[in-house]
């Protein structure tokens, strides 16, 4: 077998295994905020309290607000449902996490590409970028609407 071949075989078989990015970025995501968010709903006095010592304002709705936004986005996300709308609002929550619970703790900024937060804004954005993939509710209301759009009957229209 030449290069050329190997090389055509490889990527033939990789891109049979494009819908496993997404999927395992989605799992990822869907593992870790749908818990935080059900844990931070059922800990709103100890999250507020939390935010008002970081020094975000509005504590008392800022909390309940993220914590929805965690269980919430990171369910969508987790199953393909809505996936590049839900995940903009959890890179927010990120982007504040790092902004004001993490950035006051690094030495130097190169430690942030070590955090977790960063780690999960970069899923996200793949998400945001490339959509949830084949294996997700989206493509299968697509497939769906798509199924229903075709074998629908033409519409007649009136002579003008």
């Amino acid at each position: 077998m030449d290069f050329g071949t190997l090389r055509r075989t490889t990527i033939g078989w990789l891109g049979r295994l494009a819908w496993a990015p997404p999927v395992l970025a989605r799992l990822v995501i869907g593992a870790i905020f749908v818990p935080t968010g059900w844990g931070k709903l059922h800990n709103l006095p100890d999250i507020v309290n939390f935010f008002r010592e970081l020094g975000i304002p509005y504590p008392e709705i800022q909390a309940p607000l993220v914590s929805s936004i965690e269980l919430v986005c990171g369910a969508l996300v987790l199953v393909g449902l809505a996936t590049r709308l839900a995940a903009v609002p959890l890179i927010g929550t990120m982007t504040v996490a790092i902004a004001t619970a993490v950035w006051p703790q690094l030495d130097t900024a190169r430690e942030l590409f070590g955090k977790e937060e960063l780690h999960y804004i970069a899923l996200l954005a793949y998400l945001v970028v490339n959509g949830p993939g084949l294996l997700a509710l989206d493509a299968l209301l697509v497939r769906r609407l798509r199924v229903r759009v075709s074998t629908a009957a033409p519409l007649e229209h009136a002579p003008a």
